[in-house]
């Protein structure tokens, strides 16, 4: 998987869990603008726990490894 399909898969699985999170609570059908500050923050926390769990499997890839370049940049964004 190219870097640039990486990142569309990435995407669009930190959307699916903003929109698990809201299904999940019977928000769906809300506009965004009614939703409170701790409900995107909420949303927040589990699109980028979805990020951290794709990018910890893409950086140990055995498959399909990243080049040297991409492995290096998914360290410095896990190891902060």
């Amino acid at each position: 998987m190219s870097p640039e399909e990486w990142q569309a898969h990435v995407t669009t699985e930190a959307a699916m869990a903003m929109g698990q999170w809201l299904e999940a609570r019977g928000r769906l059908d809300r506009p965004i603008a009614s939703l409170t500050r701790r409900d995107l923050e909420c949303m927040a926390v589990n699109a980028i726990s979805r990020f951290i769990v794709l990018a910890a499997e893409r950086r140990a890839a055995v498959a399909q490894p990243p080049d040297p370049r991409e492995r290096a940049a998914l360290e410095l964004l896990l190891m902060g």
